[in-house]
Protein backbone atom coordinates (compact mmCIF):
# COMPACT_ATOMS: atom_id res chain seq x y z
CA UNK A 1 0.00 0.00 0.00
CA UNK A 2 2.90 2.30 0.73
CA UNK A 3 4.27 1.80 -2.80
CA UNK A 4 0.89 2.68 -4.33
CA UNK A 5 0.81 5.88 -2.29
CA UNK A 6 4.24 6.77 -3.63
CA UNK A 7 2.90 6.75 -7.20
CA UNK A 8 1.71 10.27 -7.99
CA UNK A 9 -0.61 11.44 -10.77
CA UNK A 10 -0.91 15.23 -10.94
CA UNK A 11 0.29 15.46 -7.36
CA UNK A 12 -2.24 12.93 -5.99
CA UNK A 13 -1.45 9.43 -4.70
CA UNK A 14 -2.63 6.56 -6.91
CA UNK A 15 -5.35 5.38 -4.46
CA UNK A 16 -6.82 8.88 -4.19
CA UNK A 17 -6.65 9.39 -7.96
CA UNK A 18 -8.36 6.04 -8.47
CA UNK A 19 -11.18 7.28 -6.25
CA UNK A 20 -11.59 10.35 -8.48
CA UNK A 21 -11.75 8.15 -11.59
CA UNK A 22 -14.39 5.94 -9.95
CA UNK A 23 -16.48 8.99 -9.03
CA UNK A 24 -16.25 10.21 -12.63
CA UNK A 25 -17.17 6.79 -14.06
CA UNK A 26 -20.18 6.43 -11.75
CA UNK A 27 -21.59 9.89 -12.41
CA UNK A 28 -21.23 9.39 -16.21
CA UNK A 29 -22.81 5.91 -16.04
CA UNK A 30 -25.75 7.36 -14.10
CA UNK A 31 -26.16 10.09 -16.72
CA UNK A 32 -25.74 12.68 -13.99
CA UNK A 33 -22.50 14.41 -15.01
CA UNK A 34 -23.28 18.15 -14.88
CA UNK A 35 -22.90 19.37 -18.45
CA UNK A 36 -21.51 22.67 -17.28
CA UNK A 37 -18.13 24.14 -16.36
CA UNK A 38 -17.83 22.04 -13.19
CA UNK A 39 -18.67 18.65 -14.68
CA UNK A 40 -16.78 19.04 -17.98
CA UNK A 41 -13.70 20.57 -16.36
CA UNK A 42 -13.54 17.78 -13.77
CA UNK A 43 -13.87 15.11 -16.47
CA UNK A 44 -11.21 16.59 -18.76
CA UNK A 45 -8.71 17.22 -15.97
CA UNK A 46 -9.09 13.73 -14.49
CA UNK A 47 -8.97 11.93 -17.85
CA UNK A 48 -6.24 14.19 -19.23
CA UNK A 49 -3.82 13.63 -16.36
CA UNK A 50 -4.57 9.89 -16.26
CA UNK A 51 -4.08 9.25 -19.99
CA UNK A 52 -0.95 11.41 -20.13
CA UNK A 53 0.50 9.53 -17.14
CA UNK A 54 -0.14 6.17 -18.84
CA UNK A 55 1.14 7.26 -22.25
CA UNK A 56 4.41 8.52 -20.80
CA UNK A 57 5.06 5.11 -19.23
CA UNK A 58 4.07 2.74 -22.04
CA UNK A 59 7.19 1.13 -23.53
CA UNK A 60 7.87 1.99 -27.18
CA UNK A 61 4.83 4.27 -27.25
CA UNK A 62 6.52 6.79 -24.95
CA UNK A 63 9.60 6.89 -27.18
CA UNK A 64 8.37 6.59 -30.75
CA UNK A 65 4.61 7.16 -30.92
CA UNK A 66 4.14 10.49 -29.21
CA UNK A 67 4.09 9.58 -25.54
CA UNK A 68 1.45 11.03 -23.24
CA UNK A 69 0.16 13.68 -25.65
CA UNK A 70 -0.75 11.32 -28.50
CA UNK A 71 -2.03 8.70 -26.05
CA UNK A 72 -4.33 11.26 -24.44
CA UNK A 73 -5.68 12.41 -27.81
CA UNK A 74 -6.27 8.94 -29.20
CA UNK A 75 -7.73 7.29 -26.09
CA UNK A 76 -10.11 10.22 -25.62
CA UNK A 77 -11.11 9.94 -29.30
CA UNK A 78 -11.70 6.19 -28.86
CA UNK A 79 -13.93 6.85 -25.84
CA UNK A 80 -16.02 9.19 -27.99
CA UNK A 81 -16.11 6.89 -31.05
CA UNK A 82 -17.11 3.79 -29.07
CA UNK A 83 -19.80 5.54 -27.05
CA UNK A 84 -18.12 4.86 -23.71
CA UNK A 85 -18.49 8.58 -23.17
CA UNK A 86 -22.13 9.37 -24.07
CA UNK A 87 -22.87 11.51 -27.10
CA UNK A 88 -24.50 14.18 -24.93
CA UNK A 89 -21.26 14.54 -22.95
CA UNK A 90 -19.16 14.68 -26.13
CA UNK A 91 -21.42 17.40 -27.56
CA UNK A 92 -21.24 19.37 -24.31
CA UNK A 93 -17.45 19.01 -24.37
CA UNK A 94 -17.38 20.38 -27.92
CA UNK A 95 -19.43 23.39 -26.82
CA UNK A 96 -17.25 23.83 -23.74
CA UNK A 97 -14.06 23.81 -25.81
CA UNK A 98 -15.28 26.22 -28.51
CA UNK A 99 -18.55 28.03 -27.79
CA UNK A 100 -17.94 28.45 -24.05
CA UNK A 101 -14.39 29.63 -24.67
CA UNK A 102 -12.27 27.07 -22.79
CA UNK A 103 -9.75 27.08 -25.64
CA UNK A 104 -9.74 30.88 -25.74
CA UNK A 105 -9.09 30.87 -21.98
CA UNK A 106 -6.16 28.49 -22.36
CA UNK A 107 -4.64 30.02 -25.49
CA UNK A 108 -4.88 33.58 -24.15
CA UNK A 109 -2.87 32.54 -21.09
CA UNK A 110 -0.44 30.59 -23.23
CA UNK A 111 0.31 33.23 -25.85
CA UNK A 112 0.50 36.24 -23.54
CA UNK A 113 2.63 34.42 -20.99
CA UNK A 114 4.99 32.87 -23.54
CA UNK A 115 5.68 36.16 -25.35
CA UNK A 116 5.96 38.38 -22.28
CA UNK A 117 8.10 35.77 -20.56
CA UNK A 118 10.49 35.52 -23.51
CA UNK A 119 13.83 37.27 -23.80
CA UNK A 120 13.22 40.43 -25.84
CA UNK A 121 16.35 40.13 -28.00
CA UNK A 122 15.53 36.52 -28.79
CA UNK A 123 11.96 37.39 -29.75
CA UNK A 124 12.93 40.11 -32.22
CA UNK A 125 15.83 38.22 -33.82
CA UNK A 126 14.01 34.91 -34.14
CA UNK A 127 10.79 36.35 -35.61
CA UNK A 128 12.57 37.92 -38.58
CA UNK A 129 13.88 34.49 -39.58
CA UNK A 130 11.09 32.24 -38.41
CA UNK A 131 8.20 33.49 -40.58
CA UNK A 132 10.10 33.21 -43.93
CA UNK A 133 11.17 29.66 -43.00
CA UNK A 134 7.56 28.70 -42.22
CA UNK A 135 6.19 30.15 -45.47
CA UNK A 136 8.90 28.65 -47.70
CA UNK A 137 8.35 25.27 -46.04
CA UNK A 138 4.68 25.46 -46.99
CA UNK A 139 5.65 25.99 -50.64
CA UNK A 140 7.87 22.90 -50.49
CA UNK A 141 5.09 20.90 -48.84
CA UNK A 142 2.60 21.96 -51.52
CA UNK A 143 4.71 20.74 -54.44
CA UNK A 144 6.04 17.62 -52.68
CA UNK A 145 2.52 16.50 -51.73
CA UNK A 146 1.23 17.14 -55.25
CA UNK A 147 4.14 15.27 -56.83
CA UNK A 148 3.72 12.19 -54.63
CA UNK A 149 -0.04 12.27 -55.22
CA UNK A 150 0.53 12.33 -58.97
CA UNK A 151 2.98 9.41 -58.76
CA UNK A 152 0.46 7.38 -56.77
CA UNK A 153 -2.31 8.03 -59.28
CA UNK A 154 -4.30 10.35 -57.01
CA UNK A 155 -3.65 13.42 -59.16
CA UNK A 156 -1.58 16.52 -58.41
CA UNK A 157 -4.63 18.75 -58.11
CA UNK A 158 -6.64 16.48 -55.80
CA UNK A 159 -3.62 15.86 -53.55
CA UNK A 160 -2.79 19.53 -53.03
CA UNK A 161 -6.37 20.78 -52.72
CA UNK A 162 -7.79 18.05 -50.48
CA UNK A 163 -4.74 16.90 -48.52
CA UNK A 164 -1.96 19.52 -48.59
CA UNK A 165 -4.27 22.54 -48.21
CA UNK A 166 -6.47 20.68 -45.69
CA UNK A 167 -3.41 20.11 -43.48
CA UNK A 168 -2.04 23.65 -43.87
CA UNK A 169 -5.32 25.55 -43.56
CA UNK A 170 -4.95 26.20 -39.83
CA UNK A 171 -7.37 23.74 -38.27
CA UNK A 172 -11.12 23.24 -38.30
CA UNK A 173 -13.09 26.39 -37.43
CA UNK A 174 -10.66 28.90 -38.95
CA UNK A 175 -9.29 26.48 -41.54
CA UNK A 176 -11.15 23.76 -43.40
CA UNK A 177 -14.65 25.04 -42.57
CA UNK A 178 -14.15 28.32 -44.50
CA UNK A 179 -11.99 26.45 -47.04
CA UNK A 180 -14.85 24.03 -47.76
CA UNK A 181 -17.18 26.98 -48.33
CA UNK A 182 -14.65 28.58 -50.67
CA UNK A 183 -14.32 25.33 -52.64
CA UNK A 184 -18.11 24.91 -52.72
CA UNK A 185 -18.59 28.41 -54.11
CA UNK A 186 -16.03 27.78 -56.83
CA UNK A 187 -17.41 24.35 -57.75
CA UNK A 188 -21.10 25.25 -57.25
CA UNK A 189 -21.69 22.35 -54.89
CA UNK A 190 -22.48 21.60 -51.23
CA UNK A 191 -19.87 22.60 -48.64
CA UNK A 192 -20.69 19.75 -46.22
CA UNK A 193 -19.61 17.10 -48.73
CA UNK A 194 -16.30 18.88 -49.29
CA UNK A 195 -15.76 19.30 -45.55
CA UNK A 196 -16.07 15.54 -45.06
CA UNK A 197 -13.26 15.07 -47.60
CA UNK A 198 -10.99 17.67 -45.96
CA UNK A 199 -11.42 16.65 -42.31
CA UNK A 200 -9.56 13.29 -42.40
CA UNK A 201 -6.42 14.93 -43.81
CA UNK A 202 -6.50 17.61 -41.11
CA UNK A 203 -6.76 14.98 -38.38
CA UNK A 204 -4.14 12.59 -39.77
CA UNK A 205 -1.70 15.42 -40.54
CA UNK A 206 -1.93 16.55 -36.93
CA UNK A 207 -1.21 13.05 -35.64
CA UNK A 208 1.82 12.70 -37.94
CA UNK A 209 3.07 16.14 -36.84
CA UNK A 210 2.85 15.12 -33.18
CA UNK A 211 4.73 11.88 -33.75
CA UNK A 212 7.33 13.63 -35.92
CA UNK A 213 7.87 16.33 -33.33
CA UNK A 214 8.54 13.91 -30.50
CA UNK A 215 10.83 11.75 -32.66
CA UNK A 216 12.95 14.82 -33.50
CA UNK A 217 12.90 16.20 -29.95
CA UNK A 218 14.03 12.91 -28.43
CA UNK A 219 16.17 11.62 -31.29
CA UNK A 220 18.31 14.76 -31.35
CA UNK A 221 18.05 15.55 -27.62
CA UNK A 222 21.80 15.67 -27.00
CA UNK A 223 23.03 17.14 -30.28
CA UNK A 224 24.07 20.57 -31.53
CA UNK A 225 20.86 20.73 -33.60
CA UNK A 226 18.63 20.95 -30.53
CA UNK A 227 17.84 24.32 -28.96
CA UNK A 228 15.58 22.79 -26.27
CA UNK A 229 12.77 25.19 -27.12
CA UNK A 230 14.96 28.17 -28.09
CA UNK A 231 15.01 29.10 -31.78
CA UNK A 232 18.37 30.83 -32.06
CA UNK A 233 21.61 30.65 -30.08
CA UNK A 234 21.76 33.36 -27.42
CA UNK A 235 23.84 34.11 -24.35
CA UNK A 236 23.13 31.85 -21.40
CA UNK A 237 22.40 34.90 -19.27
CA UNK A 238 19.58 35.81 -21.65
CA UNK A 239 17.96 32.41 -21.12
CA UNK A 240 17.79 32.61 -17.36
CA UNK A 241 14.18 32.12 -16.35
CA UNK A 242 12.46 34.21 -13.75
CA UNK A 243 12.27 32.57 -10.34
CA UNK A 244 9.32 34.59 -9.10
CA UNK A 245 7.25 33.08 -6.31
CA UNK A 246 3.64 32.43 -7.26
CA UNK A 247 1.31 34.90 -5.60
CA UNK A 248 -2.52 34.45 -5.67
CA UNK A 249 -3.24 38.15 -6.11
CA UNK A 250 -0.64 38.59 -8.84
CA UNK A 251 -1.95 35.53 -10.69
CA UNK A 252 -5.35 37.22 -10.74
CA UNK A 253 -3.79 40.38 -12.13
CA UNK A 254 -2.04 38.32 -14.81
CA UNK A 255 -5.34 36.72 -15.77
CA UNK A 256 -7.00 40.13 -16.20
CA UNK A 257 -4.14 41.44 -18.33
CA UNK A 258 -4.09 38.33 -20.55
CA UNK A 259 -7.85 38.39 -21.08
CA UNK A 260 -7.80 42.15 -21.74
CA UNK A 261 -5.21 41.66 -24.48
CA UNK A 262 -7.31 38.87 -25.98
CA UNK A 263 -10.38 41.13 -25.98
CA UNK A 264 -8.44 43.90 -27.73
CA UNK A 265 -7.79 41.28 -30.41
CA UNK A 266 -11.52 40.54 -30.55
CA UNK A 267 -12.28 44.27 -30.99
CA UNK A 268 -9.78 44.59 -33.84
CA UNK A 269 -11.13 41.41 -35.44
CA UNK A 270 -14.57 43.07 -35.58
CA UNK A 271 -13.10 45.74 -37.86
CA UNK A 272 -10.91 43.34 -39.87
CA UNK A 273 -12.74 39.97 -39.78
CA UNK A 274 -10.25 38.21 -42.07
CA UNK A 275 -7.52 38.55 -39.42
CA UNK A 276 -8.14 36.16 -36.52
CA UNK A 277 -8.43 37.48 -32.96
CA UNK A 278 -5.44 35.35 -31.97
CA UNK A 279 -3.35 36.94 -34.71
CA UNK A 280 -4.19 40.43 -33.46
CA UNK A 281 -3.42 39.39 -29.89
CA UNK A 282 -0.03 38.01 -30.95
CA UNK A 283 0.80 41.22 -32.81
CA UNK A 284 -0.22 43.41 -29.86
CA UNK A 285 1.74 41.40 -27.28
CA UNK A 286 4.72 41.14 -29.64
CA UNK A 287 4.84 44.92 -30.08
CA UNK A 288 4.47 45.52 -26.34
CA UNK A 289 7.35 43.16 -25.64
CA UNK A 290 9.58 44.34 -28.49
CA UNK A 291 9.22 47.98 -27.40
CA UNK A 292 9.64 47.05 -23.73
CA UNK A 293 6.45 48.88 -22.79
CA UNK A 294 5.08 46.54 -20.11
CA UNK A 295 6.64 47.01 -16.64
CA UNK A 296 8.61 44.00 -15.43
CA UNK A 297 6.39 43.38 -12.42
CA UNK A 298 3.30 43.32 -14.67
CA UNK A 299 4.99 40.94 -17.10
CA UNK A 300 5.67 38.61 -14.19
CA UNK A 301 1.99 38.46 -13.24
CA UNK A 302 1.06 37.24 -16.74
CA UNK A 303 3.90 34.70 -16.66
CA UNK A 304 2.60 33.44 -13.28
CA UNK A 305 -0.89 33.00 -14.73
CA UNK A 306 0.63 31.19 -17.72
CA UNK A 307 2.48 28.74 -15.46
CA UNK A 308 -0.62 27.89 -13.42
CA UNK A 309 -2.75 27.27 -16.52
CA UNK A 310 -0.08 25.26 -18.37
CA UNK A 311 0.62 23.06 -15.37
CA UNK A 312 -3.00 22.26 -14.59
CA UNK A 313 -4.93 22.43 -17.86
CA UNK A 314 -2.66 21.32 -20.72
CA UNK A 315 -3.56 17.63 -20.38
CA UNK A 316 -7.24 18.56 -19.97
CA UNK A 317 -7.11 20.47 -23.26
CA UNK A 318 -5.59 17.42 -24.99
CA UNK A 319 -8.38 15.21 -23.62
CA UNK A 320 -10.97 17.73 -24.84
CA UNK A 321 -9.45 17.80 -28.32
CA UNK A 322 -9.56 14.01 -28.47
CA UNK A 323 -13.14 13.77 -27.25
CA UNK A 324 -14.65 16.57 -29.29
CA UNK A 325 -12.44 17.32 -32.28
CA UNK A 326 -10.95 14.07 -33.59
CA UNK A 327 -13.42 11.97 -35.57
CA UNK A 328 -11.92 8.48 -35.79
CA UNK A 329 -14.86 7.18 -37.82
CA UNK A 330 -14.32 9.53 -40.78
CA UNK A 331 -10.57 9.05 -40.46
CA UNK A 332 -10.92 5.25 -40.70
CA UNK A 333 -13.15 5.53 -43.78
CA UNK A 334 -10.54 7.62 -45.60
CA UNK A 335 -7.57 5.51 -44.54
CA UNK A 336 -6.13 4.14 -47.79
CA UNK A 337 -2.37 3.57 -48.03
CA UNK A 338 -2.15 6.27 -50.72
CA UNK A 339 -3.93 8.79 -48.49
CA UNK A 340 -1.65 7.96 -45.56
CA UNK A 341 1.52 8.28 -47.68
CA UNK A 342 0.47 11.60 -49.24
CA UNK A 343 -0.44 13.01 -45.82
CA UNK A 344 2.89 11.86 -44.41
CA UNK A 345 4.69 13.46 -47.36
CA UNK A 346 3.35 16.88 -46.40
CA UNK A 347 4.61 16.57 -42.81
CA UNK A 348 8.01 15.10 -43.70
CA UNK A 349 8.76 17.48 -46.60
CA UNK A 350 7.85 20.57 -44.57
CA UNK A 351 9.84 19.33 -41.60
CA UNK A 352 12.88 18.63 -43.78
CA UNK A 353 12.62 21.96 -45.62
CA UNK A 354 12.36 23.97 -42.41
CA UNK A 355 15.24 22.00 -40.88
CA UNK A 356 17.52 22.93 -43.79
CA UNK A 357 16.31 26.54 -44.03
CA UNK A 358 16.57 27.00 -40.27
CA UNK A 359 20.14 25.70 -40.23
CA UNK A 360 21.12 27.98 -43.13
CA UNK A 361 19.72 30.99 -41.26
CA UNK A 362 21.52 30.14 -38.02
CA UNK A 363 18.52 28.72 -36.15
CA UNK A 364 18.28 25.44 -34.28
CA UNK A 365 17.03 22.86 -36.85
CA UNK A 366 15.00 20.79 -34.39
CA UNK A 367 13.03 23.86 -33.35
CA UNK A 368 12.41 25.07 -36.90
CA UNK A 369 11.50 21.60 -38.16
CA UNK A 370 8.90 21.29 -35.40
CA UNK A 371 7.69 24.88 -35.00
CA UNK A 372 7.94 26.21 -38.57
CA UNK A 373 7.50 23.01 -40.57
CA UNK A 374 5.61 20.02 -39.23
CA UNK A 375 3.35 22.01 -36.95
CA UNK A 376 1.82 23.79 -39.95
CA UNK A 377 0.07 20.48 -40.63
CA UNK A 378 -1.79 20.78 -37.33
CA UNK A 379 -5.38 21.60 -36.39
CA UNK A 380 -4.73 25.27 -35.64
CA UNK A 381 -4.42 26.40 -32.04
CA UNK A 382 -5.48 23.04 -30.60
CA UNK A 383 -3.08 21.19 -32.88
CA UNK A 384 -0.23 23.51 -31.98
CA UNK A 385 -0.77 22.72 -28.32
CA UNK A 386 -0.77 18.97 -29.03
CA UNK A 387 2.42 19.09 -31.11
CA UNK A 388 4.39 21.37 -28.80
CA UNK A 389 3.21 19.56 -25.68
CA UNK A 390 4.42 16.26 -27.13
CA UNK A 391 7.81 17.78 -27.94
CA UNK A 392 8.03 19.65 -24.61
CA UNK A 393 8.30 22.99 -26.39
CA UNK A 394 5.27 24.94 -25.25
CA UNK A 395 7.37 28.10 -25.02
CA UNK A 396 7.24 28.20 -28.84
CA UNK A 397 3.44 28.57 -28.96
CA UNK A 398 3.51 32.22 -30.04
CA UNK A 399 5.77 31.47 -33.02
CA UNK A 400 3.66 28.45 -33.99
CA UNK A 401 0.47 30.52 -33.83
CA UNK A 402 2.00 33.27 -35.97
CA UNK A 403 3.02 30.83 -38.69
CA UNK A 404 -0.24 28.89 -38.44
CA UNK A 405 -2.51 31.91 -38.76
CA UNK A 406 -0.52 33.59 -41.51
CA UNK A 407 -0.12 30.35 -43.46
CA UNK A 408 -3.78 29.47 -43.00
CA UNK A 409 -4.90 32.84 -44.38
CA UNK A 410 -2.69 32.36 -47.45
CA UNK A 411 -4.14 28.87 -48.00
CA UNK A 412 -7.70 30.24 -47.94
CA UNK A 413 -6.82 32.89 -50.52
CA UNK A 414 -4.99 30.47 -52.81
CA UNK A 415 -7.70 27.84 -52.35
CA UNK A 416 -10.31 30.14 -53.86
CA UNK A 417 -8.08 30.78 -56.88
CA UNK A 418 -6.66 27.30 -57.51
CA UNK A 419 -9.88 25.27 -57.05
CA UNK A 420 -10.92 26.57 -60.45
CA UNK A 421 -7.87 25.02 -62.10
CA UNK A 422 -6.76 22.06 -59.99
CA UNK A 423 -10.03 20.32 -59.17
Amino acid sequence: MKKLKDIKIAGLSLPLYTALVIILAVVIAMGKLPLNMVGITFMLVVLGHLFYFLGERLPFWNTYLGGGSVFTLLVAAVLAATGLVPKSVVEATSSFMSDWGFLDFYIAALICGSILGMNRKLLVKASAKFIPVALLSMVVGFFATGAVGALLGQGFGHSVMYISFAQMAGGMGAGIVPLSKIYAAGLHTDASGILSQLAPATTLGNIFAIIGAIVLARGFANTKFNGHGVLIPVDKDDLKKSTVTLDPTKIGVGMMIAFALFLVGVILNAFVPKVHSYAFMIIIVFVLKALDIVPKELEETVVMFNRVIMTNLTHAVLAGIGLAMIDLTSLAQAMTWQFVLISLTSVVSMGLASWILGQVLGMYPVETAIGAGMINNSMGGTGNIAVLSAADRMEMIAFAQMANRLGGAIVLILGGILIQFLH
